[in-house]
């Protein structure tokens, strides 16, 4: 517990830094597009990460409104760590910033960083 808090720590230290320990699903639900997506989503608006591959993130947000983000390009063992940071100097998450995957190794320690992309609003299937 020592190491993840100093890791939080460390990782706050250059702006806005937040770690996200997605609930992740094993397959990528079904998901029906319910508006025009959107270049960003406000944090204090984020309320909970699902990682649902290496390419797909749903985001839930205060309102209750999930949006999904669908990467470009696959970002290795996204899907596999379940959990990522982001640093912005806004007060929104947006897609020209980037991910990078948090390897749990006695510790965190960073992997790849990968870009977002656009957050589409959804509604998740019921499973």
């Amino acid at each position: 517990m020592r190491n993840l808090i100093l890791s939080l720590t460390l990782l706050s230290i250059a702006g806005t830094a937040n770690v996200a320990f997605a609930k992740r699903s094993r397959d990528v639900p079904v998901a029906r597009e319910t508006g025009a997506a959107k270049d960003c989503i406000r944090l204090t608006d984020i309320r909970e990460t699902r990682v649902r591959s290496d390419s797909v993130i749903d985001f839930r947000t205060s309102a209750r409104q999930w949006y999904r983000n669908t990467l470009p390009y696959r970002c290795p063992s996204l899907g596999f760590e379940e959990r990522f940071s982001y640093s912005t100097s806004l007060n929104q998450l947006c897609s020209v910033d980037t991910i990078t995957v948090l390897y749990a190794s006695g510790g965190l320690s960073r992997g790849a960083s990968c870009g977002l992309g656009k957050f589409q609003p959804v509604e998740i299937a019921k499973r």
